[in-house]
């Protein structure tokens, strides 16, 4: 995918680039599911772009094969005019996007998934920065909850969100990592397929993100987050699987120069067997029968997608 991974790159390095100009490109080559919101908030204002990428068997053409969700999580792409170019918070919009593309070749050349996959991210050239510890992030023009009104939909029966996670001290690998699988406010264990996907399409040891309750949690609770990337868990039931782009030393999220194309690619790459598989019904994000068993040991666990007690 490293083609696609550098030509959504290029894309995306540019002052001007919008929602626009990723929906011509990707209907250029096929998609005609592409959708652009535009949402303006106190900070500034962001594209938000969605690809539907029709399966043989998808629910979009009347079938019963899975939906996959393929969100790219960030603040924005750059930060401009405070840092010139783009930055290592757009790895997540890159990746998802790049496997839109992915798809929209193969579709051409015959190679059509079982079932449907959503994509979806946020195109902001001009985000503002953010102060954390350890390193600085980027900021948004808008609020995480819009962000999960835009991005999360309900047709979605697993979803994978990327994000760039290189501002901690957690996850010291140059390349990506996977999160447990979050479900309703639990934290499970993690799903054997998609540690065997990982194995398979990297040919490397499975890297794992640590998270935390905390991370699960809607933002603005005053409670630190390690990031974005858990956040779609808190607007669905469906399960929530983060594949975390990540450094061995803390990056800051509105670094300049700091994104590598063969990490996002690898990232990419995950992501597309894994819709393959899902479509296929052939990979589990959770143990039903074990979801069940914990559900009526220890109850819901729903509480930690709401704010909380003030």
């Amino acid at each position: 995918m490293l083609k696609q991974v550098m030509e959504i790159y290029e894309l995306m390095d540019d002052a001007n680039v919008d929602g626009e100009a990723v929906r011509k490109l990707l209907g250029g080559r096929g998609l005609k599911g592409v959708s652009v919101r535009t949402f303006k908030g106190a900070k500034g204002s962001t594209d938000f772009v969605k690809v539907l990428i029709p399966g043989s068997r998808g629910k979009s053409a009347g079938g019963s094969a899975p939906t996959l969700g393929i969100l790219g999580r960030l603040g924005g792409i750059g930060a401009r005019p405070e840092r010139i170019g783009i930055v290592s918070d757009a790895d997540g919009a890159v990746a998802a996007i790049a496997c839109a593309l992915k798809l929209a070749d193969m579709a051409a050349r015959g190679d059509v998934l079982p079932g449907d996959v959503i994509v979806s991210t946020h195109i902001c050239p001009d985000a503002p920065t953010q102060p954390h510890e350890p390193v600085a992030f980027m900021g948004s023009p808008i609020e995480m909850q819009d962000a999960n009104d835009a991005e999360v939909e309900a047709e979605m029966d697993a979803i994978l969100s990327i994000d760039t996670t290189k501002g901690n001290r957690v996850i010291n690998h140059r390349g990506f990592a996977i999160s447990p699988t979050v479900k309703d406010g639990w934290i499970l264990r993690i799903a054997d397929d998609l540690l065997d996907i990982y194995e398979w399409s990297t040919g490397l040891m499975p890297n794992v993100l640590p998270i935390t309750m905390q991370d699960i949690t809607p933002y603005g609770n005053e409670l630190y987050h390690i990031n974005s990337i858990m956040q779609p868990c808190t607007a669905t039931g469906a399960p929530v699987v983060g594949v975390a782009i990540t450094a061995e030393r803390p990056v800051p999220g509105c670094g300049t120069g700091a994104s590598r194309e063969t990490d996002i690619e690898e990232t990419s790459r995950f992501c597309l067997e894994v819709a393959k598989a899902f479509g296929e019904g052939k990979c589990s994000f959770y143990d039903e029968a074990e979801y069940a068993r914990i559900q009526k040991r220890y109850g819901s666990m729903a509480a930690l997608k709401t704010p909380g007690n003030a």
